[in-house]
């Protein structure tokens, strides 16, 4: 929806303005900033993840295959999970709960309201289901996609700044958010021109720098069979806790804390218990992103990261692996 022209703000020096408008019209269409910052995303994300896995020894825009499936399913598993942990915007008197044509309901996603960890949870049916199409290893397939997945988180937060949306507390230090007074999510009581922590900020910062740490995690320690996917859990997770600590727009609450710092917490076992669990499953390093028998002739089966004296000591050489 539109916002105030931030003349309306009282000016505050060395503040972070929010963006005058939150879309564009190009005839009938209106395109919003919000779409386009997650599109962007995805298409880092596709490009940084097929030149992983090309690396790895698969075939060139296999991906594509895995993301026709991935993205459709993890869009849908991210608007589920944002309904489902803010049943007051939707449901209830007075609401246009199933009105795809009108604001509020559960279909307009464009107004914003999605969550990372139902897409997380969506897109893994995704991928798992476009792996078993491609023959892909879907723990390859997972850890090539962690770096890309952090990139295309911080370029989406940007869509929650043209948003006007998802600030933290108030703030008097000289990089906080500025936000109209007249924004349905300003707390009342507030003097007009107060400034809020930039949370999606933060965590652009903290998703920048963790894509540099999986990359290298991923170069150095050889983190293969899902434990960088588990380091991308843990990471994100960890400072998901912080950045939804301080917000201060409607949740639910849990037993005393917001639905998705639960989630969050949820992420980091998850993450801990799948490095454990791969570590002593699989000690050795992945010979090929494909599993046994569905390798592409054109494909070269050999990892160009490791040299074909490696092996995978985890399991007999007569044993068929499993994802």
């Amino acid at each position: 929806m539109p916002f105030a022209p931030l003349s309306t703000l009282t000016t505050v020096p060395a503040s972070i303005p929010s963006p005058p408008v939150s879309y564009f019209q190009i005839g009938p269409l209106t395109i919003r900033f919000y779409a386009l910052c997650i599109i962007a995303g995805i298409v880092a994300a596709v490009l940084l993840t097929n030149h992983r896995l090309t690396k790895r020894g698969a075939e060139k825009w296999v991906v594509i295959d895995i993301a026709i499936i991935a993205v459709p399913l993890g869009i849908i598993g991210a608007r589920i999970f944002h309904v489902l942990t803010h049943p007051d915007f939707y449901f209830g008197p007075g609401k246009n709960t199933w009105n795809p044509f009108e604001p509020g309901s559960v279909w307009a996603i464009w107004e914003g309201g999605i969550a990372i960890f139902g897409a997380l949870l969506g897109g893994a049916v995704g991928a798992w289901l476009g792996c078993k199409w491609t023959g892909i290893r879907f723990w390859t397939f997972a850890d090539a996609l962690a770096p890309g997945l952090l990139l295309a988180q911080a370029m989406g937060r940007f869509g929650n700044w043209f948003n006007h949306e998802l600030f933290g507390l108030p703030t008097d230090l000289p990089w906080g958010l500025e936000i109209e007074s007249d924004n349905p999510a300003f707390p009342p009581g507030l003097a007009e021109g107060t400034l809020f922590h930039p949370t999606f900020l933060y965590e652009v910062l903290w998703n920048g720098l963790g894509v540099i740490v999986l990359l290298w995690a991923g170069a150095k320690l050889r983190l293969q069979w899902g434990k960088l996917f588990a380091l991308y859990l843990v990471w994100y997770s960890a400072g998901r806790i912080v950045w939804e600590s301080i917000r201060i727009d409607p949740s639910e609450i849990i037993l005393g804390l917001r639905s998705n710092v639960w989630a969050a917490i949820i992420g980091v076992v998850v993450g801990i218990v799948i490095m454990i669990v791969q570590t002593r499953r699989h000690p050795g390093v992945e010979l090929s992103p494909y599993v046994p028998g569905r390798e592409p002739a054109s494909a070269d089966v050999q990892s160009q990261d490791y040299p074909s004296d490696f092996v995978d000591v985890s399991e007999p050489p007569a044993t068929v692996e499993v994802e």
